[in-house]
Order: C-alpha cells, then sequence, then structure tokens
C-alpha cells in the first residue's frame, strides 16, 4: 500500500527566503528541503568547497606536478559507469590542458564480467603492460589492498581518487583522495568520483600556479570539464547537497549555453534532447543510460573516447553507436522483466523485508537495472543474479530508505565469513559475488538482516509530496520555473499533492491513462504513466508539473505518479 504523505516547511526559513527576494513558491519548496538561507542557494564557482579542505588532494597535485615534469607515464584506471567514465575524461583532459605529455597519459577500463571491481592484482598485472610509472584509479580503489600490493611489487607507484565507503584496512598507496577515509574533514561527503577527480585537478592547477608554470602562458579554465563533472555526478546519483548543485548547476548552465565537450553534445543528440534546456532528468535518464549501455554490454573504453575526443564526426558516430547499445539493453531488459514477472506473481512481498532474483540466463551487465525495477515496483531491497564464470553468480542490489546495503552486506559477511567472495557498494546500490551452491543462504540471511534493520514504516511505501499547489500556481509559469532549477537525490523535484474531480478518461498505446481533472472551476490535463487501472469519479493524487510539448506548443501537464479515491 502506498502513503502520501506532507513534506514539513519550516515557516522560518521559508520567510527568510521570502525577504531574500526568492520566489514565494520556490521559498516553500527550498524551505521544506532544510535550505535555511539564501546564501546556500548560491550556485557561484565561488561557492565551492576549496580544495585543500579534501584530505590527500594537496600531496595528490604534487606526486602528479611531479610526474609531468619528469615526463612519467600515467595511466587512469577507471570504472565502467557513467561516473567512472567522466571521471578518466576529466583526468586525460585536465592533464593534458595542465601540460602533460599527450603520450604519456592513457587509460584502462578492466572487462567488468572476467576481472570484477577495482583495482586488483589481475588488473594491475594487466596495467602493468603498459609500463607505467603512476597508476591513477578513479571512481574505484579504496578496498584495493591487495591490488595497490601487487603494484607495489611490480615498482608502479598509486594514486587513489575514489568516494566509496572504505574497509577496514586502506591500501598503502601512495596517495590516497576520498572524503569518507578516516580524518578527511572535506564537508560534501556525497562527491561523485568525478567530483573527487575534478579537485584533485584543480588542486594540480593550484600546485603548477605556484611553480611558476602559468608565467608565460595562459592558465587553464578547468571549469570547462564542469559539463562532464554534472553528467558523472547526477548518473551516479549521489545526494545533491550544496556542493554538488554547485558542480551540477555549473555544468548545466554551461550545456544550456552551448558550451560543453563534442561527446556531450553528441549524446544529446542521439537522445533527441535539447541541450539548451539541459535538466537533471536529461543527464540521469537520457545521457547517463547511453553511457552505461557501453560497460554492460560492451566496453566503457567506448564511452569514454566519446567524452574526450575534440572531433565532433568521430564523438556523433561513437554516440550513435552507444544509443544502439542502449536500444539492446532495453531489449534484454524486457525479456528479463518478464522472467521477474513469474517470480513476483509467485511470492507474497508484503510479508518478506527483501527479494532476492535468480536466472542463469540473465545478462551480467543488466541485473543492475532489473533490481531496481523490482525495487520500484515493490519497495523492498532487491538484489538480482546473473550466472557468471567459475560456478558463481554475480548480483547487483537496490535499496529502499533505511537499508544502507553495502552495510547489510557487512553484516550478511560477519554472519557467514566464507559466504561472500567479494561486495561493495553504497547505501542504495551494491554489488556481490558468490557461489551459485550457495545462493540460497544468501537470500536467507539477506531477508534476515533487512527484516532485522528495516521496521513496518519503512516497508510501507510513502510517497513524500510538497502539500497542495495553489491553483494560482498550476500553471505552465510554474513548471518552467521548476524545470530550471536543479534537483536530485536527496534534493527531490517537486511533487504535490491534492484532489481533483476525474472530468474524463481514457487509455492511451493500452498503458498510460490520459485524464481531464477538474478542481474548483480550473480544468488540468494530467496523465498517469504505466497504468492501465481507471481512476475512481474523485481521486487524491500525488503528482507533478510539467511543461507538455506538442507541436512546438507547450502547455501545463499534470504527471500523476499515485491516485487513490478521495
Amino acid at each position: 500500500m502506498t502513503r502520501i504523505a506532507d513534506r514539513p516547511v519550516p515557516t522560518r526559513a521559508r520567510l527568510i527566503l521570502e525577504q531574500a527576494g526568492v520566489h514565494p513558491l520556490l521559498a516553500r519548496l527550498y524551505a521544506a528541503r532544510g535550505v535555511a538561507t539564501a546564501d546556500e542557494l548560491d550556485t557561484r564557482l565561488a561557492a565551492l568547497l576549496p580544495p585543500d579542505t579534501l584530505k590527500g588532494a594537496a600531496d595528490a597535485a604534487r606526486l602528479l606536478a611531479d610526474a609531468i615534469a619528469q615526463n612519467k607515464k600515467l595511466l587512469i584506471v577507471a570504472d565502467y559507469d557513467c561516473d567512472g567514465a567522466t571521471a578518466c575524461a576529466v583526468g586525460i583532459r585536465a592533464l593534458r590542458l595542465l601540460g602533460a605529455n599527450v603520450n604519456r597519459v592513457d587509460y584502462l577500463v578492466p572487462d567488468r564480467f572476467k576481472l570484477g571491481y577495482g583495482l586488483s592484482p589481475e588488473v594491475v598485472r594487466l596495467a602493468a603492460q603498459q609500463k607505467p610509472d603512476i597508476i591513477v584509479t578513479v571512481d574505484n580503489g579504496i578496498g584495493s589492498v591487495e591490488g595497490v600490493a601487487e603494484a607495489s611489487r611490480l615498482g608502479i607507484a598509486t594514486l587513489i581518487t575514489d568516494h566509496h565507503l572504505p574497509g577496514p584496512e586502506l591500501p598503502a598507496a601512495a596517495v590516497i583522495v576520498n572524503p569518507n577515509q578516516p580524518g578527511c574533514t572535506f564537508k560534501s561527503r556525497a562527491i561523485a568520483g568525478v567530483g573527487v577527480m575534478f579537485y584533485v585537478m584543480l588542486a594540480l592547477r593550484a600546485e603548477l600556479r605556484s611553480r611558476g608554470a602559468f608565467k608565460d602562458k595562459p592558465e587553464p579554465n578547468l571549469a570547462s570539464l564542469l559539463d562532464l563533472v554534472a553528467l558523472g555526478t547526477v548518473a551516479d546519483v549521489v545526494p545533491l547537497d550544496r556542493n554538488n548543485r554547485v558542480l551540477v548547476a555549473q555544468g548545466i548552465a554551461r550545456m544550456r549555453e552551448g558550451r560543453m565537450q563534442p561527446g556531450v553534445r553528441a549524446l544529446f543528440a542521439v537522445a533527441g534532447r535539447d541541450p539548451r534546456q539541459a535538466s537533471t532528468f536529461d543527464l540521469g535518464f537520457a545521457l547517463g543510460p547511453r553511457l552505461n549501455a557501453a560497460g554492460r554490454l560492451a566496453d566503457m573504453a567506448l564511452g569514454i573516447e566519446c567524452l574526450i575526443t575534440d572531433d565532433a564526426a568521430r564523438a556523433m558516430n561513437i554516440a550513435t553507436e552507444l544509443d544502439t547499445l542502449n536500444r539492446e539493453r532495453r531489449g534484454i531488459e524486457a525479456g528479463m522483466q518478464a522472467g521477474a514477472e513469474t517470480f513476483i506473481e509467485s511470492i507474497d512481498a508484503a510479508s518478506r523485508a527483501s527479494l532476492t532474483l535468480f536466472d542463469p540466463d540473465w545478462h551480467q551487465g543488466v541485473v543492475g537495472i532489473l533490481a531496481g525495477r523490482v525495487k520500484e515496483r515493490l519497495h523492498r531491497p532487491t538484489f538480482a543474479f546473473a550466472r557468471g564464470e567459475n560456478e558463481q553468480v554475480k548480483g547487483s542490489g537496490r535499496s529502499i530508505p533505511g537499508l544502507h546495503l553495502r552495510d547489510a552486506l557487512d553484516l550478511v559477511a560477519k554472519r557467514a565469513p566464507d559466504l561472500l567472495l567479494r561486495f561493495g557498494g553504497h547505501a542504495a546500490a551494491a554489488g556481490v559475488t558468490l557461489l551459485e551452491d550457495r545462493l540460497t543462504e544468501f537470500e536467507q540471511l539477506f531477508e534476515e538482516v533487512a527484516a532485522q534493520l528495516l521496521s513496518p514504516a519503512q516497508l510501507a511505501r510513502t510517497l513524500e509530496t510538497d502539500g497542495p499547489l495553489e491553483t494560482g500556481y498550476l500553471s505552465l509559469a510554474s513548471a518552467q520555473l521548476l524545470r530550471n532549477e536543479i534537483w536530485g537525490q536527496g534534493f527531490p523535484a517537486p511533487m504535490f499533492a491534492d484532489e481533483f474531480e476525474v472530468a474524463s478518461q481514457k487509455l492511451l498505446k493500452d498503458k498510460h491513462l490520459k485524464l481531464a481533472l477538474r478542481k474548483g472551476g480550473a480544468r488540468f490535463e494530467a496523465i498517469r504513466f504505466n497504468c492501465a487501472d481507471p481512476a475512481p469519479a474523485r481521486i487524491r493524487a500525488a503528482f507533478r508539473i510539467d511543461a507538455n510539448e506538442y507541436m512546438g506548443i507547450e502547455s501545463l501537464q499534470l504527471v500523476i505518479e499515485h491516485f487513490e479515491a478521495a
């Protein structure tokens, strides 16, 4: 059952924001999301946290500055998702801008299906074939104790840049830059891997400046990379705290102004989106999935090449290939979804605290998306597994508020120390590898942990809304106003709740419910996607306001997320 709840609005904060000149509707929405003063809405670059507050950034800058001066070979080892790809692209592009020899900077993306996640000893030995002096990890490495040891044995220094939670032992790298490592006081622990790499490059520029590197030439403008930072940050679904909102706002502003990498422009084109109206929705649901498709079905090197090329025609060719892969991914996902439906129909989800799914024919690269779909539908932490090599299964999980997925896996590992071969991740998403014949044991232990950590209230789906929207604000102008703001994980896009009379309804394409609603003397067009259930005569609806474009004309549309009889 879904419950609609109104988000509280601190009156004092709302009034302070209004008095500072913030639009009354935005003041209400921002106050409800914890914004107390107008200063917190400052998204200028000057509002960014300084790089010298990020532990290890200055040391990393000195290491890289020395490497550039000595013409050392730098090899970036990237993760295989959008965050990793954009972080790698930021590193490659920034190092070139900052004077590194282009022939001495390269990257490597390990095969996720054969070598798994992170800087393992096997990945290090593969990297060693390129004879690097320094391995730089992006979006991975904080748990790679054995891999860093192997690099040291081979005479290769290691710089770890990551944002994932560390384990009990840190790798013995030359430098670690991670806001979540012990002793780091950086105020944005939610920064994405691409954000960490951007900060390291800012610190490197400052170090080179102190060495006089820009006395006779212009200082590179690293803000030119903020479109990549915004894309990776949104696609990795990290909470949009104030610092992340600055990074994303600056990146999106550049996109709207037409200032972006050729690859980003090409991704907008193949997705059929207009960068002049770029939004976090575009980055999270149009561009990000196309980059991720490379890591899921092929090789993320394809995505990285799209982001680092300066050739617009090549960028478009690669983006077209990424779009084709994304279509293939959607087809595979649809087939897997059909198999999952059988499982869903056979269980009583209400009696369980978690779900574990497995099919030997499922694709390893798509199980995370499937887990997310099932989690959204049934509101239960979900792991979906596919068959790997050597009698192993590889699972990807998605969680609900109240259950930190990586911590839950840690508890499972403590209760059965030899069960999990590998695991890692975040609060909302995680991955795990184990032997196929122990999958039932995992399912039982994960259920025990989830049942222990989740309360009945957390297991009930709650749609948190911003309450009723005054009729005067139910307008196209309001929809356009909200579209221009920065919303995302931890800073959710506005959703409202109110009662309406249903004047008419019809089904579109056998799956979308189109409605005409009345409130007072006003009439509104509305739609509920992927819902064939008819609406009662009077409803209480949770909805977003959107600008619907048809034949070049925009009009207000209410997008309904849930309704119930009023």
